[in-house]
């Protein structure tokens, strides 16, 4: 099968000839009609994951058709039409019993802890825990966008940060996540605000109803605006982006007892972020972190997909090859992206 692999860290990769994958046992290889192009493949590709071995074939959020199935598995059959989330559970260790598959123990995550989507096939473990099928009127491109972005930040604004209609929410970082977070917010009736250096990702959270704009390029302190806009600060505030500048600012931009979700990686050469800790203290703050959804979580969101309350097929603005790929990866810290990027491989 054709895929885009890379050798070393930071150095562009290429799209070569690798052998096809085979299903483990309790897993099943789908045929990847379409996988989106995160910024999280682009910290992978920098060496920022430890998980990762060279070489490497990046990728983890993707739709596409069932293609062989393992001998252990029971609830899946070649031909199937399915989606996966990006944090692989084994469904047998005390998190996964509890429900909370999104933190697995023994986790797997394709495309850093094996090889990824970005190829015409991927393996995927533990498929009867973690596959999720798709509606039949949902394209792959738009059902690529839901496995990682959008279920991450539908989790994050719904079930961890507990949304509420008539809330201020703060989305600092609007990417694919943030526009996201922007409309799932608003979409449950809260008031948003998106903060962003792009125009146009913030011409995008005002199209998917943010009821305030900020440009943070040319603004000393974000979080002060942020405060200014909602009457005393958000009551929800998510950094979507993972800078220690984006955390802080969503910190210090909530009101008493507001809530701060981490959703954007947070990379450093120490593994540690500075965080205002003092206000979280002085204002008894919610810190919460965000990782994923579990699969069986996915219906509840399925049905305001397909009842048009959320429209993730809106945040996918553009459609490249495989070949394009590589090019597209190295950009990411460079070119400012708005919107979700998806990969079509046999295109």
């Amino acid at each position: 099968m054709r895929a885009v692999v890379y050798e070393r860290y930071g150095v562009p990769a290429e799209v070569t000839d690798v052998p096809d994958p085979r299903p483990a046992p309790h897993g099943v290889v789908v045929r990847v009609e379409a996988t989106g192009l995160c910024r999280s493949d682009w910290h992978g590709w920098m060496g920022h994951d430890p998980d990762i071995t060279l070489p490497h074939v990046p990728g983890h959020e993707l739709a596409g058709v069932v293609e062989a199935v393992g001998a252990g598995v029971t609830g899946w059959r070649p031909g199937d039409r399915v989606t996966v989330p990006f944090v692989c559970a084994c469904g047998s260790c005390p998190s996964c019993a509890a429900g909370d598959q999104q933190v697995c123990e023994r986790q797997t995550q394709p495309g850093f802890h094996h090889w990824g989507s970005f190829a015409e096939y991927v393996a995927l473990d533990h498929a009867d825990v973690n596959l999720v099928a798709l509606p039949d009127d949902m394209t792959y491109a738009t059902a690529a966008a839901l496995g990682c972005r959008f279920a991450t930040a539908f989790r994050a604004v719904v079930q961890q940060g507990r949304v509420a209609a008539g809330e201020w929410v703060a989305v600092h970082g609007c990417g694919g996540v943030g526009l996201s977070a922007v409309m799932i917010a608003a979409a449950a009736g809260a008031r948003v605000v998106a903060v962003d250096v792009s125009a146009r990702a913030l011409e995008l959270a005002r199209t998917f109803g943010a009821a305030e704009c900020l440009d943070a390029s040319g603004v000393s302190d974000p979080a002060a605006v942020v405060r200014e806009l909602t009457g005393g600060g958000a009551h929800l505030s998510l950094d979507a982006l993972g800078s220690p500048a984006t955390c802080a600012a969503s910190v210090n931009g909530l009101r008493r007892r507001g809530r701060h979700v981490q959703v954007g990686l947070l990379p450093s050469p120490d593994g540690t972020t500075p965080v205002p800790l003092a206000r979280a203290t002085a204002l008894e703050l919610e810190l919460l972190g965000s990782h994923g959804m579990a699969a069986h979580t996915y219906p509840g969101m399925l049905r305001l997909v397909r009842a048009g309350v959320l429209r993730p097929d809106l945040l996918v603005t553009r459609t490249i090859t495989l070949d394009a790929a590589p090019a597209a990866l190295a950009a990411m810290d460079t070119v400012p992206g708005a919107g979700v990027t998806v990969i079509e491989p046999w295109s």
